[in-house]
């Protein structure tokens, strides 16, 4: 798959790159296609591309002490997926990041990201809207965890991201909306049963 159309329309809806600086940001990608279970970062291991997910769907997750999974992203297609973290500091990955189907992605080595946002003002723009964005949205769903039932986080995730729930399992949506699979069951039951 060597197509870009769909990482270049997700950056023209921020900004405009010249036909050059397209041209550059196509060099440096690199197809990649992993099998459904495979890990894209591991804890211990520098996260060192920036993952666009052409076709797929992605977690991210930690495990705590009691080997209990946390999921704190979802990704599916035209979404960006990995250890941010580790990315942007290139320090050791802290999250499990699992492919949920067979995908593929567009990677980009962190050195050649830098590269090209040092050379492209209007790359470099991008990443920055893009970070930005990605921070005030983790911002808001941690509000969104200590300040909404169970319920509220549930619909408000059905409202913003409709086509997940048909593609993820649900103990995984549980997981990101920091409740059991066996609640989230109930939920759905009762939401299915009111008029």
């Amino acid at each position: 798959m060597n197509n870009h159309d769909t990482i270049l329309n997700n950056i023209r809806r921020f900004v405009t790159l010249l036909p050059e600086e397209e041209q550059e940001l196509i060099s440096i990608i690199r197809t990649t296609r992993m099998k459904k279970r495979q890990f894209l970062d591991q804890p211990g291991f520098v996260s060192g591309y920036r993952n666009y997910v052409v076709r797929g769907a992605f977690r991210s997750f930690f495990v705590d002490n009691d080997g209990k999974d946390h999921t704190v992203q979802i990704a599916i297609d035209d979404w960006f997926v990995s250890d941010f973290y580790s990315y942007i500091t290139q320090t050791p990955a802290t999250l499990f990041v699992e492919a949920l189907e067979d995908s593929v992605i567009f990677q980009m080595k962190y050195d050649d990201i830098e590269g090209l946002c040092a050379r492209s003002h209007n790359m470099s723009e991008y990443f920055r809207i893009t970070t930005e964005r990605a921070f005030a949205y983790s911002r808001k769903r941690a509000l969104s965890n200590i300040s909404k039932t169970a319920e509220e986080r549930y619909l408000e995730f059905l409202e913003q991201y409709p086509g997940i729930v048909q593609r993820v399992p649900q103990k995984v949506v549980a997981s990101y909306l920091g409740m059991s699979a066996e609640f989230l069951s109930k939920i759905r039951a009762q939401l299915a049963g009111k008029p």
